[in-house]
C-alpha cells in the first residue's frame, strides 16, 4: 500500500472527531480541532483522497430490530499454502453473516465473527462451509451471551498520544 501524506496532530484530531461523530458539520469539526472551516474541509478531502477515511455510516442497534446471535468462530485450515488462505478468504467474503475475519497467530488460523438469526441459522452456514470447498480442518464456536460494550471507534488519542 502506498503511504499517504504524513499526518500532523490536527489531522489526527480530525480523524478522532469524525469517527466519533461522522455527521458532524464542517463548521463544528473545524471548531473542535481549532481550524477555520475552509482549511478544515481541505484537510478532510485530503484525508479521504489519501484513503485514511474509507467511508461514513450509521451504527445500527440490532437489538431494536429483533433477536440475533453473535458467534465467534476459530477456524483451522487443513492445508497452509498461500493458495489455501486465498481460497478461504475469497469464499468467506461472500457470506454476509460473517462480519469480521482475522488471520491470527497461535493455535488456529482465523477468527471469524458471525451475526445470525439464531443457532440454527449459524449451524446451517457452518455446515455449508464444511460441505463446500473451504479447506476447513476444524472449528470451535463461541456463542456471545452478552456484550457489555462494543466500541465503534479506534483509540487514536491513545495510539498517537503525543501527536493529538
Amino acid at each position: 500500500m502506498i503511504p499517504g501524506p504524513k499526518l500532523d496532530r490536527i489531522d489526527l484530531k480530525i480523524l478522532a472527531q469524525l469517527q466519533q461523530a461522522g455527521r458532524i458539520t464542517n463548521v463544528e469539526l473545524a471548531d473542535a480541532v481549532g481550524l477555520s472551516p475552509s482549511p478544515c474541509l481541505t484537510r478532510v478531502k485530503r484525508l479521504e483522497k489519501a484513503g485514511y477515511i474509507t467511508g461514513y455510516g450509521a451504527h445500527i442497534n440490532l437489538a431494536k430490530l429483533g433477536e440475533f446471535l453473535t458467534v465467534f468462530t476459530q477456524v483451522t485450515l487443513t492445508e497452509h499454502r498461500s493458495g489455501d488462505f486465498s481460497r478461504f478468504e475469497t469464499r468467506i467474503r461472500k457470506i454476509d453473516e460473517i462480519v469480521e475475519c482475522h488471520l491470527v497467530s497461535g493455535g488456529y488460523d482465523y477468527l471469524l465473527k458471525f451475526v445470525t438469526q439464531g443457532v440454527a441459522h449459524y449451524q446451517t452456514i457452518i455446515e455449508g462451509m464444511l460441505e463446500g470447498d473451504f479447506g476447513i480442518e476444524k472449528y470451535f464456536s463461541y456463542v456471545v451471551i452478552k456484550s457489555p460494550f462494543i466500541k465503534h471507534h479506534l483509540p487514536i488519542q491513545t495510539l498517537f498520544g503525543d501527536q493529538t
